[in-house]
């Protein structure tokens, strides 16, 4: 099954996106609908007004989670080629939701950063409260998927040692276009990026360091994750700040963000003005 929230009527509204269609869950955004402790069968069972795919306006499809919790190094492959040791624990850092966008929305480039880089992830949904989670009990508090992009200000990210202020520049980060729930999915995922129509990053989800049920359990020893949640597992090899000389985004760049099974971003970068 797939979820996305949309942007109607001044407002939002969670939906079911079946193949041409989207279907009103009578919720307000996916956030709501996964408090619902029945909420698949409510989602599956919805038949309220309907939208045209190919039209709808996407929101973050989750708006507004209570945490955003985003992994650094946990590609195998990057790290090592890097000549980097593999991690024992997850690199943690956050993301406030102020910081997320739509599908199609465009990123907003911050005037006072001229580094401003891409990084295609795979995002983590929790659709059960959990604390202290096991891996089986983590696996099963996953409501599903997404894609997401932690567009970075490469610049401010590395004036400290802390990432956090690089992290989350208002209206940069694309999180949808759907939740897809993992019966749905494979195990193994391609993700892939581009900028401009050239490929730029590709990678499979096999090579995470960490899981997401690992990520989901090593989190939940920390804080209890709640429905709506988000966790960003981390970008592969192939930023811009690693080219030489570096790239970075610009006006009118097109970011492109895909994973097999999911779905794709497309945002386009906008100079603020």
């Amino acid at each position: 099954m797939k979820l996305a929230t949309i942007r109607v009527d001044g407002g939002h509204a969670a939906v079911r996106v079946d193949a041409d269609v989207a279907v009103e869950t009578g919720a307000r955004d996916v956030r709501e609908l996964l408090g619902d402790p029945g909420w698949r069968s409510r989602a599956e069972s919805a038949s309220g007004r309907t939208h045209d795919l190919s039209t709808v306006d996407y929101a973050p499809v989750v708006p507004d989670p209570g945490k955003i919790f985003c992994v650094g190094l946990n590609y195998r492959n990057h790290i090592l080629e890097m000549g980097r040791e593999l991690p024992r624990y997850p690199t943690l850092f956050a993301k406030f939701s102020d910081a997320l966008i739509g599908a199609r929305d465009d990123i907003a480039l911050p005037a006072v950063s001229d580094a401003i880089d891409w990084e295609a992830e795979l995002a983590v949904v929790i659709g059960t409260a959990v604390r202290d989670a096991d891996r089986e009990q983590a696996t099963a508090a996953i409501a599903g998927y997404s894609v997401l992009n932690d567009v970075t200000a490469r610049d401010y990210q590395y004036r400290t040692k802390e990432w956090l202020q690089g992290k989350t520049f208002e209206a940069t980060t694309p999180l949808g276009p759907v939740l897809v729930t993992p019966d749905e999915l494979p195990s193994d995922l391609e993700l892939t990026c581009e900028v401009d129509g050239e490929p730029v990053q590709k990678a499979s989800t096999s090579d995470l360091v960490f899981d997401p049920p690992e990520l989901v359990s090593y989190i939940s020893r920390i804080i209890t994750l709640r429905p709506g949640d988000v966790i960003a597992t981390g970008t592969p090899g192939g930023v811009g700040h690693a080219r030489t000389p570096p790239r970075y985004l610009a006006d009118g760049s097109v970011l492109t963000t895909r994973i097999t099974g999911i779905g794709e971003l497309v945002n386009t970068a906008r100079a603020k003005r």
